[in-house]
């Protein structure tokens, strides 16, 4: 797909606030929104990937899975290579044991349902002993990465209709849980993908759109995207 500038500036507005609020600055105490927005930028820009790729006739399931992997896993086993001596050297045996089972669980992209099942929530003071927690993002987005493409490649002969319909059912379905959910005071809401597809739905129907009439002409039509 062409590169968007405006795309990294929508990274941008969302990074700022969530390094803030982890800075532990009081005015973006709520700065943990911008991981919302990340995933519908999410949303849009694998949805335009893969619709392109099925439009020209050349998407391939195991090609997109192999991009995903060469983008994603080298700087995900540094940050887990780098973090394994500072844990040795500075947990108490229980952490260390709570640790270690995070480790696996990241690197099989689990690491939201470990954290949802053994987390008070996100922002409780226990979760401060948790050097991986911010990795449950990584894996929604990972597990988002399998199914999605799948379900498009098997929805898109049906035309771009039932994929709006499918979508828009799915995120609605998303969001009426995740409402639901919110008011039980649980962390799954928080944590895992059921409750997170409305939003990355959001951001793919701006790119089914796009992906039929084409980005506005004064778009930026610049090299091709790493994606």
């Amino acid at each position: 797909m062409d590169h968007r500038r405006e795309i990294d500036g929508l990274r941008a507005l969302a990074v700022m606030p969530v390094i803030l609020f982890h800075a532990g600055f009081e005015t973006f105490s709520g700065g943990y929104v911008g991981v919302d927005v990340f995933f519908v930028v999410s949303g849009y820009l694998i949805s335009s990937i893969v619709l392109r790729g099925l439009d020209e006739g050349r998407f391939s399931v195991v090609e997109f899975y192999e991009r995903r992997m060469r983008r994603i896993l080298p700087a995900l086993f540094l940050v887990l290579f780098v973090s394994i001596p500072f844990a040795w050297l500075w947990m108490l045996p229980a952490d260390m044991e709570r640790y270690s089972a995070s480790l696996a669980s990241v690197a099989v992209f689990a690491s939201n349902i470990l954290f949802w099942r053994t987390s008070g929530g996100y922002f409780d003071t226990a979760s401060e002993l948790k050097p991986l927690l911010h990795t449950w993002s990584l894996a929604v987005e990972e597990q988002f990465y399998l199914l999605y493409p799948l379900l498009l490649a098997l929805v898109w002969a049906r035309g771009r209709k039932a994929l709006v319909l499918i979508l828009g059912a799915g995120a609605l379905i998303s969001f009426a849980l995740a409402e639901w959910d919110s008011m039980l005071s649980s962390s799954f809401t928080f944590y895992l993908l059921p409750t997170r597809a409305w939003e990355l739905a959001l951001g793919a129907m701006p790119a089914i759109y796009l992906s039929r009439h084409g980005p506005p002409a004064s778009a930026p039509q610049a090299q091709a995207a790493g994606s």
